[in-house]
C-alpha cells in the first residue's frame, strides 16, 4: 500500500514544537489593514497553539 500524502496546504501553515504542539499564525493579518488600529495589527504578529479541539484533525492533515 502506498504512503499517505500529507496535506501540503496543512504542511504550510502549521509547524510541530518540540513538546508536540502544532503553532499557526493568527488570521486577519494579510490585508484591508488600514482600519484596523496597530494594537491589533502587533497583537495579529505573533504565532499561536492550535486549540485542543482541532489538534486532532490538523494532525491528520499532518501525517
Amino acid at each position: 500500500m502506498p504512503k499517505m500524502k500529507s496535506n501540503r496546504g496543512a504542511a504550510k501553515t502549521f509547524r510541530k514544537t518540540s513538546s508536540g504542539k502544532i503553532k499557526r499564525s493568527k488570521a486577519y493579518k494579510l490585508h484591508i489593514l488600514t482600519k484596523k488600529s496597530s494594537k491589533r495589527i502587533r497583537s495579529l504578529r505573533k504565532s499561536t497553539l492550535v486549540s485542543d479541539a482541532d489538534i486532532k484533525r490538523v494532525k491528520i492533515m499532518l501525517q
